[in-house]
């Protein structure tokens, strides 16, 4: 039986704007928090810089858009973006009415490959659309996920010193860190390893590792 409203009308009666995701991949390079985009070859915005995005097919969930996105716009597999919240101004893409369900996500360094485009996150120029904006909301929902955790994604690996761990912290969050007052703060959250770092000028420095696994390993 075909639906019908109460004036008689089908759904595919009413107009309805094209749903796209858009993927805000974060990470940490020399000490900065930036974000994944790549160069536009299609006939719309091309040459400019964009997030990695989409169009949704009619069969298609979100996440998995999301994730063809990533794979097809920059080549990067096995990630798990979350969704970061809906950009509907009317006006925000000039082709037409198109609402953006953007997703976020923040992994190391090593996990994009060699092949990347990577701008600042706090400043990352003249994306195309409204995807500046979608940057920024990616910025702070990071920052709230570091605030008190010790680096919640693994971005400074499996084992680290103190200082390798505040030095992550201080990228994401934007800001430099009192060391005790972090410590303190993040010690709870970690267990030493046994072991000492090498290589570095000085007394050698513990090893952490977190108390529990990061949240990455847990999803």
């Amino acid at each position: 039986m075909t639906w019908l409203d109460g004036s008689g009308r089908h759904l595919h009666d009413y107009p309805r704007p094209s749903v796209a995701v858009d993927v805000a991949l974060l990470t940490v390079r020399k000490g900065r928090l930036e974000v994944l985009v790549h160069e536009r070859e299609t006939d719309d915005e091309t040459g400019r810089l964009s997030l990695p995005g989409t169009f949704v097919h009619v069969r298609e969930r979100l996440a998995d858009a999301a994730l063809r996105a990533l794979q097809d716009k920059v080549g990067v597999h096995g990630e798990r973006p979350e969704q970061l919240g809906v950009f509907d101004d009317p006006d925000r893409d000039d082709r037409g009415r198109v609402l953006s369900v953007a997703h976020v996500d923040l992994v190391p360094l090593d996990r994009l490959g060699v092949t990347r485009t990577l701008v600042p996150a706090h400043d990352p120029g003249d994306l195309a659309f409204d995807h500046a904006a979608i940057v920024r909301r990616a910025v702070r929902w990071a920052r709230e996920l570091y605030r008190d955790r010790p680096d919640p994604r693994g971005l400074a690996g499996d084992a680290f010193t103190l200082f390798e761990l505040q030095r992550v912290h201080e990228a994401v969050l934007g800001e430099r860190l009192q060391k005790d007052t972090f410590r303190r703060r993040m010690l709870g959250g970690l267990r030493e390893t046994g072991a000492s770092s090498s290589g570095s000028v000085g007394k050698p420095a513990r090893l952490f590792t977190h108390d529990a696994p990061a949240d990455r390993a847990q999803a």
